[in-house]
Order: C-alpha cells, then sequence, then structure tokens
C-alpha cells in the first residue's frame, strides 16, 4: 500500500510540474530570457530632439538597446537625410533668421528642394517639443544617414558595445512621389547605394507604410530584412495579402495587438515588432504576449520594464 500513494504522488507531481512547464511560455524569466529587439525611436524623442545624432548617441548609453529607429527623405544634392517629415516641421524647427517654421510655411520647406547644407541652417532642437516635456532642448539639427551611422558607430566602440542595428523608414506616400520624395524605385536605390556604401547591409531593416515602396525593396534587394509598417486596424492576414511577399517583420501600431496576433505573426515565421510603445506597463503586456522588439522613444523606461 505504502508503494501505491507513493507511486500516486509522484505521479501527480510529475503531472503538475508538465502542467508548470505548459503553461510557462511567458512567465517573467522566459519574458527576460528571450532577446527583444528594443529599438530606440527617432534615436531617443522623449528625452532629446527627435532624429538628431545626439538623441541617436544617447539612446546607445541603454545597454539593452539594440537598434535606433529613424526615418529618411531625399535633399535636392541627393543625399539620404534624416527626418521624420520631408519639410521643416512647424512644431519643431527654427529658420536661419532664427524665426520659428510656421505652420502655413512648413511645407513650403522641403527637405527634396534643400542641399544638405541648406538643410544644415535650420535648427530643430532648441524649441524643445511640447508632446515631450522630459525632452532636453538643444541646439542641432537634421544630419544625413552618413553623418549620423559614422558618429553612432563610433559611439559604440568607445562605449565598448556592439554595433547597433539600424531599423530605416522610407517615408513615403503616394501623394509625395515627385513632390516630397523620389518615385519608390528611385528612392530605394538611393537607400540601398547608402547602405551599400556604408557597408550596413548586414546591420538593417527597412520599413515603410507605403506598400510600393517595400515592393520595390523586394524587388532591388530581396534579402534584405523588411518590415511593415501599418496603422490600420484591419487583419494580420489581410494586411500581409496587400504585398506579393512575406516580409520579415510585422510592424503594426502596440494598441492593436493581442494573443492572436501574436501566434499569426509567428505561425508565418515572422516577427513582431510595435510602434510605438512608451508606458511601463503597455511594455510589460507586450513582453507578456510575446512580442520580439518594441520601439519606444523612452529608452530609460526599459530596465523598469523588465
Amino acid at each position: 500500500m505504502r508503494h501505491f500513494f507513493l507511486f500516486f504522488f509522484l505521479l501527480i507531481f510529475a503531472c503538475n510540474a508538465n502542467t508548470d512547464r505548459t503553461n510557462s511560455k511567458n512567465t517573467p524569466s522566459t519574458m527576460q530570457s528571450k532577446e527583444i529587439d528594443w529599438q530606440g525611436h527617432r534615436g531617443a524623442r522623449g528625452l532629446l530632439p527627435e532624429n538628431t545624432i545626439p538623441a541617436f548617441l544617447k539612446a546607445l548609453e541603454y545597454p539593452k538597446v539594440k537598434t535606433l529607429e529613424l526615418d529618411v527623405a531625399i535633399s535636392k544634392d541627393r543625399q539620404v537625410i534624416i527626418t521624420h517629415e520631408p519639410w521643416m516641421s512647424e512644431h519643431i524647427c527654427t529658420k536661419p533668421d532664427g524665426q520659428f517654421v510656421s505652420e502655413a510655411e512648413a511645407k513650403t520647406l522641403k527637405i527634396y528642394e534643400m542641399s544638405y547644407a541648406e538643410i544644415k541652417t535650420y535648427d530643430c532642437g532648441l524649441r524643445g517639443n511640447a508632446r515631450f516635456p522630459d525632452q532636453k532642448a538643444m541646439a542641432t539639427h537634421k544630419p544625413s544617414l552618413k553623418d549620423m551611422v559614422k558618429a553612432a558607430d563610433a559611439k559604440a566602440k568607445e562605449l565598448e558595445r556592439p554595433l547597433p542595428f539600424y531599423d530605416i523608414e522610407i517615408k513615403s506616400q503616394a501623394d509625395y512621389y515627385g513632390i516630397f520624395t523620389p518615385a519608390p524605385a528611385d528612392f530605394v536605390a538611393l537607400i540601398l547605394a547608402e547602405l551599400k556604401e556604408l557597408d550596413l547591409l548586414e546591420r538593417v531593416t527597412l520599413q515603410s507604410f507605403d506598400l510600393n515602396i517595400l515592393e520595390a525593396i523586394h524587388q532591388q534587394q530581396a534579402e534584405i530584412v523588411t518590415a511593415q509598417l501599418v496603422e490600420n486596424t484591419d487583419s494580420f492576414q489581410d494586411n500581409l495579402q496587400r504585398l506579393s511577399f512575406k516580409p520579415t517583420i510585422y510592424s503594426p501600431y502596440f494598441e492593436v495587438i493581442n494573443q492572436q496576433m501574436v501566434d499569426e505573426v509567428h505561425a508565418q515565421g515572422m516577427r513582431l515588432v510595435p510602434w510605438t510603445v512608451n508606458e511601463v506597463t503597455d511594455m510589460r503586456r507586450l513582453l507578456f504576449l510575446g512580442v520580439d522588439g518594441i520601439i519606444t522613444d523612452y529608452p530609460n523606461r526599459i530596465e523598469e520594464a523588465l
């Protein structure tokens, strides 16, 4: 009888242990052991002026940050310029004469019609950003991709940390073609030429909301990592079917993500990297669901989330 009870006890213990293993997919320990692609959005927009060299260097001070996220446009002299809008923003930019860029004139100040030398005469940091009260204002300008990558890679070496990856959003939409940006094929060709010159093809993701841009990337450099940016509330399957190929990463707004989406994306062999996640509680929820990366304006909040 004692042997029976011993056997019964061991059987129950084994079943409970197996159940614990089955249900431990997203326990805190597994969440921390999974390598998460933490990305500094526009560098570290919550802390320093967005899409500027100081903001990217600041993001690298946080060891968990693996990737620097940024946006690009093309200048008159065909340089790749880091900027969210393909014009001088009325929210953050100041003209060479010291006057703030106004809403009425912002879209007339096209990056596409300025040389890099002209672009650098506009300050886009001293005004600060009303949406980010913790952001430190400073004099700075929109840099070229080339200048930023050289500075960031040098900073990484100085900090004795791995060289960063770069998640580059190609800012484009149909009504921009030929006005604010080149046509998709030309835009992509310019980006790829720059990436090859910088030897960055193995450390970069190219992302866009513009499906024509994504198709052009696939046609010109099919092996490069691509991310489909999404801001609609359509299903993952519906959005994926709008492309002729399967991108590496699916990148929707973080609030639409649920367990079903995570499972569907992973079933396709893709990664899920939401944007833009700034609250620690949201970061924790997404980590629990099993996302593969998180884009945030506040790299200083990562440790608390973990």
